[in-house]
């Protein structure tokens, strides 16, 4: 097969899609709105007459209703055909704090909803889907998780009609160790194939896997739906302009990894300094403690009197009374 079929550029000038930055250009405009539905389909495993049909782009910014509130700024965020709202958050590094930033993007995604004059039992379903570059659940050895409200023993859902809470967690390191494995098969599971475009490249290890895009290679030739995404992804990686804020953005991210980790090794050399000072103190008050202790022994065994033991030594009458009675 002709590798010029479906690119023309070297493999390791494409974008890593796992940078938002990229993911947005790929997945999150009205250009490229089909590929967004068929990926979220994908994700949802939607078919039939559930399958999503059409999406709005809205604004990306939650929060900022108060002068102290704090923004964010989502990845993409679409209102489906059904008025149901999904976020799709891309994070290539691990800042150990996704499960309570989704469950607050959730929240906030949820609550906007609600308007003057309207009832609750209006309020449409939310899903946040993540994708991350790193382990979230490390007992789990699925790459893809999923979570719901529910019933500790029972397992029952709090609402059987719709879910309005619905949480995706997608690990890339998972998936791609299981492609490795010969574990997945992207001919019966659409999911693979998108999953695959996102792992194709790392651009935090600056390699690209040749043996996924030759895979990519045979089923873009077959769903034209991941050739048009390929074609795109293409496009955007050899634009000048779309290039430098690529680059811009991956090195701000792989700064701020650094500057984490960094943060995470100074606390850790000042725990270990501030443990070897405490242990000293601990060492030397636990040396004077027992020096004391033999002291009292010895002059117990001298039958000195108590009150001259406790005058001479700053000692208790209860403390001497203790070690005579465990030394008797």
């Amino acid at each position: 097969m002709n590798q010029k079929a479906i690119r023309r550029i070297p493999l390791d000038k494409f974008f890593d899609l796992k940078v938002d930055f990229a993911f947005k250009q790929l997945f999150g405009n009205d250009k490229n709105k089909k590929i967004t539905i068929v990926f979220l389909n994908a994700v949802l495993k939607l078919t039939g007459r559930d399958t999503i049909k059409e999406v709005t782009f809205i604004q990306q910014e939650l929060g900022g209703e108060y002068k102290d509130d704090k923004l964010s700024r989502l990845d993409i965020l679409v209102k489906t055909q059904n008025g149901d709202f999904i976020n799709v958050e891309i994070q290539l590094s691990n800042q150990q704090d996704m499960t309570k930033r989704t469950l607050y993007y959730w929240a906030k995604m949820y609550e906007s909803q609600l308007v003057r004059g309207m009832g609750y039992s209006e309020l449409r379903p939310t899903i946040t889907i993540n994708i991350c570059n790193f382990t979230m659940f490390k007992e789990n050895k699925d790459f893809h998780s999923t979570f719901h409200m529910y019933e500790d023993r029972t397992l029952s859902r709090l609402m059987q009609e719709e879910d309005v809470l619905e949480i995706h967690f997608i690990e890339m390191n998972k998936f791609i160790t299981l492609w490795h494995e010969a574990k997945l098969d992207a001919l019966d599971d659409i999911l693979i194939r998108w999953l695959l475009l996102l792992g194709m490249v790392d651009g935090r290890k600056k390699k690209v896997y040749a043996e996924i895009y030759r895979e990519l290679e045979e089923l873009a030739m077959k769903d034209e739906n991941l050739r048009a995404a390929f074609d795109t992804w293409e496009e955007i990686s050899q634009s000048p302009e779309t290039i430098l804020a690529y680059q811009s953005r991956l090195k701000y991210i792989l700064d701020e990894e650094a500057r984490y980790i960094d943060g995470i090794n100074k606390g850790r050399e000042q725990g270990l300094e501030q443990g070897l000072e405490q242990g000293l103190e601990q060492g030397l008050e636990q040396g004077r403690k027992q020096a004391q202790i033999e002291l009292v022994k010895k002059l117990l065994k001298r039958h000195e009197p108590i009150e001259d033991i406790m005058d001479l030594l700053d000692i208790s009458r209860e403390e001497i009374e203790r070690i005579k009675c465990s030394n008797s």
